[in-house]
């Protein structure tokens, strides 16, 4: 039987996500693998660094992974090759990454940074809120019941 896994891209999860993924590992039996490179050590027995080159840790993941398993990524690039290995993917926020909507996903990420490129400027992101971790938490934990 396959081990039941949440493999987290930690170089750019929040410490609150990363604390509910774990909280939510431990109750339903799950391992929780985080990913950074060295630059964002982060502690625990179930952690993976790797070096700080472009890429490296969505690289190491998008190996890592396989069908069954749930990656948390904001990279909607990342979340598109997972689910090519029939894994799911999470945002921290609470997306749900999905075939349906993926390739729109990209096309999008693809066009503001076609804007920004030209001078354009775009929004960050938004402070984190209590909706975002509730949000995460309701999302995760129907993937891993799934």
């Amino acid at each position: 039987m396959q081990e039941n896994r949440v493999l987290i891209d930690a170089d750019a999860c929040p410490r609150q996500a990363l604390a509910i993924a774990r909280s939510l590992c431990r109750e339903k039996g799950w391992r929780c693998i985080t990913f950074a490179s060295y630059n964002h050590q982060l502690s625990g027995e179930d952690h993976v660094t790797v070096d700080a080159g472009p890429q490296a840790v969505d690289m190491r993941l998008a190996n890592e992974a396989g069908a069954g398993d749930i990656v948390v990524t904001q990279d909607i690039g990342l979340a598109a090759l997972i689910l090519a290995k029939r894994a799911k993917a999470v945002s921290p926020h609470g997306t749900i990454f999905d075939q349906e909507r993926i390739a729109f996903q990209l096309e999008e990420r693809n066009e503001k940074a076609r804007f920004r490129r030209g001078g354009g400027r775009t929004r960050g992101p938004a402070a984190r809120s209590q909706e975002d971790d509730d949000r995460f938490s309701h999302a995760l934990g129907l993937l891993m019941d799934s």
